[in-house]
């Protein structure tokens, strides 16, 4: 089922006049808001709406000033890429309940859909926004080993089945999937985890532009943390993706992020 390793792929923001475009990755990750927090008719935008509209993804994606703890920035870069550069279409929106203890859980970090040639693939992503890759990596493992637990699924399925999008691709396909009559291997069997490390890189904060060395020293950083996660047996499992975005300054990417959606907000 699982792969020998995970595939990985690198996706870095680039240089401008010598120096890591951070201010350009909030920007890209601004363009991504609405598509990232509304739903359905919610996505239905003109010119009366829209500033409500992008006011409204704002309020959903950052409601405490405390930017530094949380994770949205990942998150928003695992959709983007997603989307982006491998077509996935949102399935359900993310959701919360509550464990046993009444511990507020949160579900997958990313639900989509990967249409294929007469099939199609459930995306089941996980997102760390962290300074250390390593450590990003560490805690990647521990939150996807806590989601293919079999409870954990057969609970995830019962949340998820009801809000699936009707007008997805698959999206009937997809129901039967999540239906609690239909055995977890069948999920397994159609997924792929996407596992997005957005981490300080040593290799882009001592660089100025993308050339051949900064390439070699990217991947090197990617080879150590894919086997990293190779290290569990996760990837004999199941199947997953890394993706690596490698950061400069996480906590100026976070503010420069929170600034432009305080902006946004205060329209």
């Amino acid at each position: 089922m699982g792969s020998p390793l995970p595939d990985s792929h690198g996706y870095c923001a680039g240089f401008e006049v010598e120096e890591w475009r951070c201010h350009g990755l909030s920007s890209h990750l601004l363009e991504w808001i609405a598509d990232y927090a509304l739903w359905g008719d919610q996505l239905n935008v003109h010119h009366g709406n829209m500033v409500e509209r992008l006011k409204r993804a704002a309020a959903r994606i950052y409601n405490t000033p405390e930017y530094q703890k949380r994770g949205e920035v990942g998150e928003l870069l695992l959709h983007a890429i997603c989307r982006d550069f491998f077509e996935t279409v949102p399935v359900a929106p993310r959701v919360f309940y509550l464990t046993s203890s009444n511990d507020v859980v949160k579900s997958f970090d990313l639900v989509h859909v990967r249409p294929r040639t007469d099939s199609f693939e459930i995306w089941l992503g996980e997102a760390k926004f962290f300074k250390n890759p390593a450590l990003a990596v560490e805690r990647a493992i521990e939150s996807i080993e806590a989601h293919i637990d079999a409870g954990f699924l057969r609970h995830e399925k019962l949340i998820l089945a009801p809000q699936i999008d009707p007008t997805a691709p698959y999206a009937n396909e997809i129901s039967d999937i999540f239906s609690e009559q239909t055995s977890l291997d069948a999920l397994f069997d159609n997924a792929v985890f996407p596992v997005c490390v957005a981490a300080e890189s040593i290799a882009t904060k001592g660089s100025k532009m993308i050339d051949s060395s900064y390439k070699s020293l990217i991947d090197g950083e990617m080879r150590r943390l894919q086997a990293k996660l190779s290290s569990c047996s996760l990837h004999t499992k199941i199947k997953l993706l890394f993706l690596y975005v490698p950061l400069a300054d996480k906590d100026r990417l976070a503010r420069s992020f929170d600034s432009k959606l305080k902006a946004i907000l205060s329209c």
